[in-house]
């Protein structure tokens, strides 16, 4: 009973094994398919508009991806090749090697065998290969997988990448794989960088990165009212805030933001009002509170208006401005935009004075 039961918890073990052995691959495979993705559908249907640049990328990729998957597919599923029948012991032979107790007399029992075989090699002590396990003399450059359990012909190293033995059956499709993976990824890296390079260049100069994004959705308000670039100060200093003063700590994973999290630094508080700044005299007369007030609410909302439209298209639709001309960019629309450019300008002016 007790046997049984060791048996079956071995074998249950041993499935385990089995199903885990093909996570790498599904991991693999599952970052394949995403920038198959991508590059087909989101960067050549949506974001490319030029018809003949989708064309040639396209083809040029899928000829890659063809032989990459292929190569792929051969060295999962190309079982490793063992040693054929001759280079097992009879059963004769092995029942006289196994009876037979005296190291010495085994080892020339190998060494007759072996004269029959096209077998070169020797271990450190100058005996013949031979796999106690599976009960054969090993062929040259043969080696015991303990992974597949057995001898693989040419073995080179058991991969959990491919989930399968290295070896002369799959040497070459291994190698193939390694090429064409390289292959792809520069492909892919040369073709995106460009439109990398845009979209960062859109997303940074107008976010003013870094800046929290929930605050880029949802403006804050102060007590004068909407300020969407409140706690902005500006790309360097928003570097700082995060990363601190100090720049030999901002690569090292250590605390060295700026602050206790409870107050920050903001941009259009004047420095009575921000209690990380000194105490001075307010610098706004009484009389015209009023009237900055005013004059302010009606700049944000100008303001919040056309920079929540304008980041609706430059980050939601970055690359979709080549070879278009959208609405907020026709001749039409743009001495409206300066219009209310010069309108928010000039309540910004008067707010300030």
């Amino acid at each position: 009973m007790r046997r049984s039961w060791k048996m079956a918890l071995a074998g249950g073990l041993r499935c385990c094994r089995r199903v885990l052995s093909w996570v790498p691959v599904l991991v693999i495979v599952l970052v394949v398919l995403w920038s198959y993705y991508a590059y087909v559908f989101e960067l050549c249907l949506v974001t490319i508009l030029s018809p003949a640049e989708k064309v040639i990328y396209l083809i040029l990729y899928h000829a890659i991806f063809v032989f990459f998957a292929w190569t792929y597919w051969k060295s999962i599923f190309t079982l490793p090749q063992q040693p054929n029948q001759k280079f097992h012991l009879s059963y004769t032979d092995k029942e006289r090697y196994e009876n037979e107790q005296r190291p010495e007399v085994q080892k020339q029992m190998l060494i007759d065998m072996a004269k029959k075989l096209p077998v070169y090699t020797r271990t450190g002590s100058g005996a013949v290969r031979f796999c106690e396990r599976c009960h054969l003399i090993k062929p040259d450059r043969c080696h015991h997988c303990s992974v597949c359990a057995m001898c693989v012909l040419k073995m080179d190293h058991h991969c959990p990448w491919v989930n399968n033995c290295i070896g002369f059956s799959n040497y070459k499709y291994f190698l193939q794989f390694l090429a064409y993976s390289v292959l792809y990824c520069l492909y892919i890296a040369t073709t995106v960088f460009s439109y990398f390079i845009k979209y960062w260049r859109l997303s940074v100069s107008f976010l003013q990165l870094p800046f929290p994004g929930q605050e880029a959705f949802c403006t804050p308000v102060f007590t004068s009212g909407l300020e969407k670039n409140g706690f902005n100060l500006g790309f360097i200093k928003n570097i700082q805030q995060v990363f601190g003063n100090n720049k030999k700590f901002w690569l090292i994973p250590i605390g060295s933001s700026l602050g206790d999290g409870h107050f920050f630094p903001m941009r259009s508080m004047n420095e009575s009002q921000n209690p990380l700044l000194a105490n001075e005299e307010s610098w706004e007369e009484e009389d015209m509170q009023d009237r900055s007030e005013t004059l302010y609410s009606t700049y944000q909302h100008l303001h919040t208006t056309i920079t929540h439209e304008v980041y609706r298209i430059l980050c939601l639709e970055p690359f979709r401005l080549r070879n278009t001309s959208p609405w907020w960019i026709e001749s039409s629309t743009i001495p409206k935009l300066s219009v209310i450019h010069m309108r928010c300008r000039y309540l910004r002016t008067l707010q300030v004075t």
